[in-house]
């Protein structure tokens, strides 16, 4: 019996170091932590979805990569599958599949409300499609030598630009696939491009850290932001023109923050929202439509899609994807809804909610 005892209690600590590892991976994958000590005075605690979700039939049939609204209907799509989708979100139903790229889809660009859509690659490619013809690229776009992880289109849709992990930024001609400015910074590791609205200016984020701000015309750059404190993933530009707002990479709260920018003149950094916990994947404007003060939305790959006082920095209001896995995309889908991509569960369609302040629930997932 003493022989018995012996043996139970030197198997017991192996017992429960190994019920622990199995608890904190299941920790890892949800990432519930509370960001309290991250978030200003006057926050909303997060909440996860309680209510009833309507599913639809699956977009893609692995990770979603990106998102984009390309009316108040329809939004496209690209990701592992190597697939370009275009899908009603109100309907469920698919309305285009393009199949062209070899590798995963990294960026898509549109205009709202054309037919038009571009997509980058793995591939190094970027294609045109149109989904008024048939599902072949209506054009090609060959010039990069690494990863396209840049693409842009102007407000007029006559020219396109493009940036790479070969540290280069190519400005093209849409109707004649043609290459017309090419420009290469060292170590600029392109991460995210955006055309300024009416301007002939191009915003664009680096895995230098920096945030660089291009004219189109002879594709310099005119201004450099200053360097931050770990890499620049996203940039989107207000409506208006204005301002920007860009998000980082991070771990742990450490980095895991958006930035405002003025573009005007003086062009200083103007506020910091913190509060996620890993990198912030993407960040945008929300349109006076769907928020009643202004307001920036962000998406992270710790499963969170945050709403912040674009003036105070204050997180009005957090909502929780568990089992998402990381958020890849945001994009505003109409005057009510917004769309994220993630890693685990495809698309979500998220529903403004002002029952109870500026708030988010998810309706729709595809």
């Amino acid at each position: 019996m003493l022989l018995l005892r012996c043996h139970l209690k030197q198997a017991l600590p192996q017992k429960v170091s190994c019920r622990f590892c199995a608890v904190m991976g299941k920790l890892q994958s949800k990432f519930k932590h509370s960001s309290y000590k991250y978030r200003p005075d006057g926050f909303i605690e997060e909440r996860s979805q309680t209510k009833a979700l309507q599913e639809y039939s699956p977009a893609h049939v692995d990770t979603v990569s990106v998102v984009a609204a390309l009316n108040s209907d329809v939004c496209v799509s690209g990701g592992k599958d190597k697939t370009v989708v275009a899908y009603n979100w109100r309907t469920g139903n698919v309305v285009k599949r393009f199949k062209g790229h070899e590798r995963e889809i990294t960026k898509i660009a549109c205009i709202y409300k054309s037919s038009q859509v571009f997509s980058a690659s793995r591939d190094k490619m970027v294609l045109m499609w149109d989904l008024q013809s048939s599902s072949q690229p209506r054009q090609q776009f060959s010039g990069h030598t690494m990863v396209v992880t840049g693409l842009t289109v102007s407000p007029d849709s006559s020219q396109l630009c493009t940036g790479s992990r070969d540290n280069s930024l190519l400005l093209w001609d849409v109707g004649t696939g043609q290459c017309a400015e090419s420009a290469s910074v060292s170590r600029n590791l392109v991460t995210h491009l955006c055309w300024v609205p009416q301007e002939p200016y191009i915003l664009q984020t680096s895995e230098d850290k920096t945030i660089r701000l291009w004219d189109s015309r002879g594709l310099q750059v005119a201004h450099t932001f200053p360097a931050q404190q770990h890499i620049q993933t996203y940039c989107e530009v207000s409506e208006d023109g204005h301002k920007c707002v860009s998000c980082s990479s991070g771990f742990g709260g450490e980095g895991c923050e958006a930035t405002l920018w003025d573009l005007r003149q003086t062009r200083n950094r103007i506020c910091e929202y913190r509060g996620h916990f890993q990198t912030v994947a993407s960040c945008i404007f929300l349109p006076r439509a769907l928020a009643s003060m202004p307001a920036i939305a962000t998406s992270s790959h710790d499963c969170k899609v945050k709403i912040w006082n674009q003036d105070t920095g204050a997180c009005l209001f957090t909502l929780s994807l568990d089992g998402s896995g990381p958020l890849t995309s945001l994009a505003v889908a109409d005057t009510i809804s917004l769309l994220c991509a993630s890693f685990s569960r495809g698309i979500h369609l998220l529903r403004v909610d002002h029952s109870q302040g500026l708030g988010l629930r998810e309706v729709v997932a595809f």
